[in-house]
């Protein structure tokens, strides 16, 4: 059993960001290492804590062998965070997204961890029908092999109702050391939390917001089930919205934590902040077609600050909604204080070389 380096560990549990890694394509659909290349350079200048690879984000496609692009992307994610670390050396986790039925789920395992990756992000996509027991096996045997991240994905881009009975049982599997809980619900998002409240296993297990649509409610509240334990925090974030002015989302954590540690964090403030990054969200992710374009509208941003050539996917329905464009542009504004432009436009050419 890979477990994690105490200081993997420790930077996990103190909470940092995490952005979900988008996945450059050419014209022709092949893998544009230049600008791929250049993410995870951006990504690392910007202060993050880790990358996750293989997610929604980078497009599951990428898992099929007919596609065969998951270990060359891996591999180039991992090669670049190296590169860029190497004149100033800090924890850094890396996090490879894991698929499919548990046979395809080790091999990746063992793929990511032969690459140098941290932490498996367990996606639960394939089993939508299973029953519980056999989806907690299933569990246990990924978390043998490799340190894992559970993962609340909404239904709405292929994950599936996970109750407060799985989240109880699954907290206490060996070798889980975060969760990132995206089921972009309120009442699901408490499942998870309550089910790590009642383990007694809050300070080991890391929670991570992946709910999109409430980043900062997330991070700014304390959970309490219970008044003679300790409240239960959202320490960070992995996400798809993180991908994307991902410098300012690093000076908005240090600066939410920092108010956390001083007891002057201004709930006010951060709040309408929330509502801003919410609105925000609500263009690049479509959530008015299903999601459609969430991915074509990540991409969208990174081409307008240069970082991709366009917004191209492999799947064909996954394309920019009519108006998102504008949407995306009405947004950015009106809130241009959420935006990194001038530093992408600083350094752009250096990370592109």
């Amino acid at each position: 059993m890979e477990t994690l380096a105490p200081q993997l560990s420790a930077l996990l549990r103190q909470g940092t960001v995490i952005p979900a890694h988008p996945l450059a394509l050419t014209p022709d659909l092949r893998l544009d290492e230049r600008h791929q290349r250049g993410l995870t350079r951006y990504y690392c200048a910007a202060g993050v804590g880790g990358v996750a690879v293989g997610v929604h984000t980078t497009q599951f496609e990428i898992h099929a062998p007919a596609i065969g692009l998951l270990e060359p992307v891996l591999a180039l994610a991992s090669r670049t965070v190296d590169e860029s670390l190497a004149l100033s050396p800090r924890p850094f986790i890396k996090i490879a997204g894991l698929l499919g039925r548990t046979e395809q789920a080790l091999r990746e395992a063992d793929l990511a961890l032969s690459l140098g990756y941290h932490v498996g992000m367990l996606s639960l996509s394939a089993w939508r029908e299973a029953p519980l027991d056999e989806l907690l096996a299933h569990c246990r045997a990924v978390a043998d092999r490799i340190p894992v991240m559970g993962f609340y994905l909404q239904p709405a881009v292929g994950g599936r109702v996970l109750d407060y009975e799985f989240w109880r049982r699954f907290v206490e599997i060996d070798n889980v050391v975060a969760i990132k809980v995206a089921p972009f619900s309120r009442y699901q998002t408490l499942d998870v939390v309550r089910a790590l409240a009642a383990s007694g296993r809050s300070q080991e297990i890391a929670l991570y917001t992946g709910n999109d649509d409430s980043i900062i409610a997330d991070l700014i509240t304390d959970f309490v089930f219970d008044p003679n334990q300790p409240p239960v925090q959202f320490v960070g974030g992995l996400l798809g919205q993180w991908a994307v002015w991902t410098h300012r989302v690093v000076q908005a954590l240090n600066a939410i934590q920092h108010g956390r540690a001083t007891g002057t964090l201004d709930s006010t403030y951060w709040l309408t902040y929330g509502a801003q990054l919410t609105d925000a969200n609500a263009a690049i992710f479509d959530p008015v077609h299903s999601y459609r374009g969430c991915i074509p509208g990540i991409h969208w941003v990174l081409q307008h600050q240069g970082l991709m050539q366009g917004a191209w996917t492999l799947n064909p329905q996954e394309r920019l909604a009519p108006g998102q464009v504008e949407e995306i542009k009405r947004v950015c504004a009106a809130y241009p204080h959420l935006n990194d432009d001038d530093f992408v436009a600083a350094h752009r050419d250096e990370w592109l070389d």
